[in-house]
């Protein structure tokens, strides 16, 4: 136990510094925005005194971070590998940080529906970045064409649809825990609607 507690304030110290030394600013500029003395801040991140909770803290808001952020020990799972849902061309991983949080990966070849009936809207926020070709957003009544390296980011209470323009497209999404829900939602609702062979 005592050695984790070692490791633990060993790496709270080296995160101190780094994110100082990250955002260019001295010993003198962080210990002036923590409201500490430069003496101070200078022994917390050479191990001489000891980390209290309430400096800690302090210092965690001066750093624009948060104290779990500091503190976070948890490494272990730094890989992970996509789920993969071949039958909608999908690939997905969680955001372990944030619960809730879905990547998706997916290639497209249908340009985006034609009629406005198709379009989803649900609550959240989604995220997208067009990875190779051109995509075609439906946006409410706006029509946005999204090339390659470009990205869109809007509130899914918007009727909302996407596909591919003069060929496949890829795209890379972020859909936060209500986005992500109200497509598998529309998937599920897609699949129930579909003819069966």
């Amino acid at each position: 136990m005592a050695q984790e507690t070692d490791e633990l304030d060993s790496l709270v110290r080296k995160r101190i510094r780094a994110l100082r030394v990250a955002q260019g600013w001295s010993l003198e500029e962080l210990a002036a925005r923590a409201n500490v003395s430069q003496s101070t801040l200078s022994r917390i991140e050479n191990g001489r005194r000891r980390l209290a909770l309430d400096q800690l803290v302090t210092l965690a808001r001066a750093l624009d971070t948060s104290l779990d952020q500091l503190v976070e020990t948890a490494t272990d799972d730094v890989v992970s590998n996509p789920m993969i849902d071949g039958a909608h061309g999908l690939m997905r991983w969680p955001i372990k940080a944030e619960p809730g949080m879905t990547v998706v990966r997916q290639r497209m070849t249908n340009p985006p529906p034609d009629s406005p009936s198709r379009m989803r809207a649900h609550s959240g926020r989604e995220w997208l970045v067009v990875l190779s070709g051109t995509a075609i957003l439906l946006l409410g009544n706006r029509r946005l064409r999204i090339e390659t390296n470009q990205a869109a980011e809007f509130p899914t209470m918007l009727p909302h649809a996407i596909g591919a323009e003069g060929g496949p497209c890829e795209i890379l999404g972020i859909f936060d825990r209500d986005a992500r829900r109200g497509h598998q939602r529309g998937e599920d609702a897609g699949k129930a609607n579909r003819p069966s062979p």
